[in-house]
């Protein structure tokens, strides 16, 4: 791969810790998905779970993005799930649909059977990727991540991408402390599999809740807060930015950046500026362009993005993204145009 400049290298990691950069980072959530060609041709070969369990495969696939554009951060290619086969968990993800749990877990016997999630013998094979990005990127910043806890519990309890989260409110309410044992053997496995991201190599991390949206304050306090803190201040001696994302959490995000990361992702349903003044100014924040944008005429894609800077004013500590995964079928075009625009028009002049 081509090396970084040292600019390009040093932007992602200088927005997560608030320090002036010579322009403001963008990266783009699932940036190694559908919408490349290159990627397409690879699914065709192979299913997701033999790509995610194959170094070399992870490898190429979390490059994909960064050699095509120039984007200031790398993640890596994998899926939320892929800890929990360590756990004893069976299941597949289908295409179009997602994770389907073979077993779903909703009984007392069925999370006290949970196996303790050891990285090196359960994800070996995302580790050694981790180890080989380090020496491909250079001084480009590599992203790991995991499912929050919450997030993981909800596709065990419901067995598939939940829709009303009916059995997983359920079970959280019904009391007797099964919920809180089952979020507290997520929270490990979360806990264990990131800190080993980490030592092979990681520079950031992002804790994906995906479905906390579906909660209300008093029970994301309640429920979910707790666990979702752990994680995170047992992270916080690794030295690198953490990052809290989840989807439709424009209700959430003062609990969010509670929980204790350096960096919170929104989405595009609250503006920016309103979201960075909730959170607080001392913390950073990602997003929030909403990822159909990218299918319109350029003239609008540009004015979307224009206003997201606008309402970041400048400040320190802006990460553009999107408010969630880029969309398969997006037009390339749109996204080399959208990094370049990105940079472009908040690039800081030398004094």
């Amino acid at each position: 791969m081509k090396r970084a400049g040292e600019a390009r290298a040093e932007r992602f990691l200088k927005a997560c810790r608030r320090e002036e950069a010579d322009c403001t980072p963008i990266w783009i959530m699932r940036q190694a998905g559908r919408y490349l060609p290159e990627y397409r041709e690879l699914r065709r070969k192979y299913s997701m779970l033999e790509m995610a369990k194959t170094p070399d495969l992870v490898t190429r696939v979390t490059l994909l993005p960064v050699e095509r554009f120039d984007l200031d951060a790398a993640i890596l290619f994998s899926d939320i799930m892929i800890p929990l086969g360590g756990m004893g968990v069976s299941f597949r993800i289908e295409e179009n649909v997602g994770p389907i749990v073979e077993e779903p877990i909703r009984t007392g016997a069925q999370v006290s059977a949970l196996k303790e999630f050891e990285a090196a013998r359960d994800v070996p094979f995302v580790l050694q990727a981790i180890r080989q990005l380090r020496i491909e990127l250079g001084k480009l910043p590599l992203i790991g991540f995991a499912g929050a806890p919450f997030t993981l519990a909800s596709y065990l309890i419901e067995g598939r991408a939940p829709r009303n989260l009916a059995l997983t409110k359920t079970l959280m309410l019904e009391g007797g402390g099964l919920w809180d044992d089952l979020m507290g053997r997520l929270a490990d496995t979360a806990i264990a599999y990131l800190k080993a991201q980490v030592e092979a190599g990681a520079q950031a991390l992002q804790l994906f809740d995906s479905w906390a949206g579906s909660l209300s304050p008093a029970h994301y306090s309640r429920f979910v807060l707790p666990h979702t803190r752990r994680v995170f201040q047992a992270l916080q001696g690794a030295g690198i930015p953490l990052i809290h994302f989840g989807t439709d959490t424009a209700t959430l995000l003062e609990q969010m950046a509670e929980a204790g990361p350096d960096v919170v992702g929104v989405d595009w349903r609250v503006p920016i500026d309103e979201a960075w003044d909730r959170i607080g100014h001392e913390l950073g924040i990602q997003g929030n362009l909403d990822p159909a944008v990218l299918f319109a005429p350029w003239e609008s894609v540009e004015r979307e993005a224009l206003d997201v800077l606008n309402r970041a004013g400048g400040r320190r500590g802006h990460i553009f993204n999107l408010g969630h995964g880029i969309l398969p079928d997006t037009p390339v075009e749109n996204v080399e145009r959208l990094v370049e625009l990105v940079h472009r028009s908040t690039r800081k002049i030398p004094s």
